[in-house]
């Protein structure tokens, strides 16, 4: 297993092991496993400025291109209105629980970005041939990481999916969107594609075996598969996330709300380490992953790591009513509450003094020559 990249400051390099910087406070729970504080909670709290001097963190985070959508077909343009946001229609078996309008879609662009800088600028770890015919990518999204491939690879077809047509209609030559669930029979032909990339599907698997069964199936011999995904709740090495803190409280939106929905979907994937005991169960060989922490803000004193932070904390900020609104929903919260603690984890996220990551995971593999 490779060494996990450090998140944590002080940092020298980013193999760097992470060193707690204060005392810890007494423990509480695990990270993810607190109680969702009521709407009290935070409707209650003042939401002054006093701490918000942005600490350590630096407000000068560059510019992101606005994402480009366009419609597919209008007969799919079948989504679900909550407080007044778009999410997925609830057709099929998807699980998917982020908004897909624009203001999310803007969001999920920045995360690729944190993405990519967090893999050291790189698109994929896996050790791919040069002549690749056909890739997949499955939960494109905005289909971002599928038009940087196929501009790399303007030889191969790439192919991103996704239950919603969000994606750019000028795209590269070789490179074509398709709307489909993922959770669903796979519509590629068996041993038809060379790599198959998956990334950020947390909260939306109930089997990953299933999941990379199909991806065995459509792989060629000796084709790759790789798999980028995170948990879903925030932790720190020095107890500055603390079971009250909006940065904790996250975490259990999700898993709360998922279990009111009665979903078994994991939003803690990396730590129960699913990709790995899936891959290896359906029959994958040479497997590797890299697992790696991620500041939500510019904390950290590694270069490297604070501008991942700082990139983080503008994919977070951008729209945590997306984020949270529909599990929010599902546990009874008003569309104000949901705001008044959007604004208390905005305000945690500028001050600097909480040292929060989330924990990455990226895993490859390839399916047997024979």
């Amino acid at each position: 297993m490779a060494e996990e990249r450090a998140e944590t400051a002080p940092a020298t390099a980013a193999t760097t092991a992470p060193e707690t910087t204060t005392a810890p406070p007494a423990a509480t729970t695990s990270p993810g496993e607190g109680e969702l504080q009521p709407p009290q909670h935070w409707t209650e709290q003042p939401l002054n400025d006093d701490d918000d001097d942005d600490g350590d963190n630096d407000s000068a985070l560059g510019d992101d291109a606005a994402s480009s959508t366009a419609s597919i077909s209008s007969s799919i343009l079948e989504y679900r209105t909550i407080n007044g946001r778009t999410y997925h229609s609830d057709r099929g078996s998807n699980q998917y629980w982020g908004a897909n309008d624009d203001l999310q879609n803007e969001t999920l662009d920045i995360q690729h970005h944190v993405f990519t800088l967090s893999q050291n600028d790189k698109l994929y770890l896996a050790p791919l041939p040069e002549n690749m015919k056909r890739v997949a990518d499955i939960g494109t999204g905005t289909g971002i990481w599928a038009i940087d491939f196929g501009d790399m690879h303007p030889d191969t077809e790439v192919i991103g999916t996704d239950l919603s047509p969000i994606q750019p209609s000028w795209v590269p030559p070789n490179v074509q969107f398709q709307i489909d669930d993922f959770t669903q029979e796979w519509t590629f032909a068996e041993g038809s594609l060379d790599y198959v990339h998956m990334r950020w599907l947390i909260g939306c698997v109930t089997d990953w075996n299933a999941l990379f069964q199909q991806a065995y199936k459509a792989l060629k011999p000796g084709g790759w598969i790789e798999s980028f995904e995170c948990n879903g709740f925030f932790e720190s090495d020095d107890g500055t996330v603390t079971d009250k803190t909006a940065t904790a409280q996250w975490g259990i939106f999700f898993r709360e709300g998922s279990r009111k929905l009665g979903s078994t979907a994991s939003f803690s994937v990396v730590r129960d380490k699913l990709q790995r005991k899936a891959l290896e169960e359906v029959g994958f060989e040479k497997i590797e992953e890299e697992p790696i922490k991620i500041p939500i803000s510019g904390w950290a004193k590694d270069p490297r790591k604070r501008q991942v932070g700082q990139f983080s904390r503008a994919a977070i900020e951008n729209d945590i009513e997306g984020a949270v609104g529909f599990m929010a929903t599902q546990l009874g919260w008003t569309k104000e509450e949901i705001t008044v603690y959007s604004a208390h984890l905005r305000k945690e996220l500028r001050a600097g003094k909480v040292h929060a990551y989330y924990r990455a995971n990226v895993v490859w593999a390839q399916k047997p020559l024979n």
